[in-house]
Formats: C-alpha cells, sequence, structure tokens
C-alpha cells in the first residue's frame, strides 16, 4: 500500500474515531425537544462520521501505489493563516461579540481563501459577511431562543 492510500485511509479512520467519540459524549447531554442545546453537537458528530466513512471508501479506491513525480500541492500558509484565525475568533468572541467577530472573521477568511490570480472584492466581502453574522445571530436569538454573547454591543442589541 502506497504513502498516499495510508495517509488517507488514516485520516478517515481518524475521523471516524474522533466523530464516534463525540457522538457518545453528546449522548450525555439532555434531551428536551428536537432542537435543543444537544442538536448541533448531534448533527456535528454524525456528519463527522459521515465524513470519516465517505473518507475510508475514497481511500479504498485509491490505487495501491504511489507515483514517485506525484507533487505536493497542499498550501500550508493558508491552512496556518485560517488556524490563526479561528484561534482569534474563539480567543475574541466572549469580550468583542458574536456579530462583530464574526463580521470580521468571515470578511478576512474570505480575503484568504480568495485565490491569488482573483481580485479581492472587498464590498462583496463586507456585504456577505454582515449579512450572514446577522442572519445567524437573529435565528440563534429568535428561532431557537438562544443567547450568543454580544459583547461590545451590549447596550445596542436587545
Amino acid at each position: 500500500m502506497g504513502y498516499t492510500k495510508k495517509r488517507e485511509f488514516a485520516a478517515g479512520a481518524f475521523f471516524l474515531i474522533v466523530g464516534l467519540g463525540y457522538l457518545y459524549l453528546t449522548s450525555g447531554i439532555p434531551r428536551k425537544q428536537f432542537i435543543d442545546a444537544a442538536f448541533v453537537p448531534y448533527a456535528l458528530a454524525t456528519i463527522m462520521c459521515l465524513l470519516g466513512v465517505l473518507q475510508l471508501r475514497a481511500a479504498y479506491k485509491l490505487p495501491a501505489s504511489d507515483q514517485a513525480a506525484a507533487k505536493d500541492t497542499a498550501d500550508y500558509r493558508t491552512v496556518w493563516k485560517t488556524l490563526g484565525l479561528i484561534v482569534a475568533y474563539a480567543a475574541f468572541m466572549q469580550t468583542v461579540g458574536f456579530p462583530v467577530m464574526t463580521i470580521v472573521y468571515l470578511f478576512l477568511q474570505f480575503i484568504v481563501l480568495t485565490p491569488t490570480d482573483k481580485k479581492i472584492s472587498y464590498p462583496m466581502y463586507g456585504l456577505i459577511a454582515v449579512l450572514t453574522s446577522a442572519i445567524v445571530y437573529l435565528t440563534f436569538r429568535h428561532a431557537f431562543d438562544m443567547m450568543l454573547p454580544v459583547g461590545v454591543l451590549n447596550g445596542l442589541i436587545e
């Protein structure tokens, strides 16, 4: 079995095992109705398990041997930038608040993920970030009756 196939199997097995563990831990959350505090963890665990199975299936279909000329095309700088944005998002969520941090995170993530040969559309990215943040906040606040941290907007948002 080639290195690539082993690596893909390992990734699939890892996600499946983590997903199953997360699903097991989620089962300890008390359920009150269909959409409650356990809904999103159950959905995430299920999706992670499904992705693990799909990854294992894709790895099984790979050819058994690696090609010596195969080139690693991963963009590790983008991965590190994304990881940094996620860490900053989580670190400042409580103090700055969900709406503002989501706008900043999405706007910067769009810029990071824009291919180098494409022009960055700042107005479009800003509009999408603001609308997405508002829709998600209002959905959680009014449809699910769940409070998200508002941080610096404490006096402006109900």
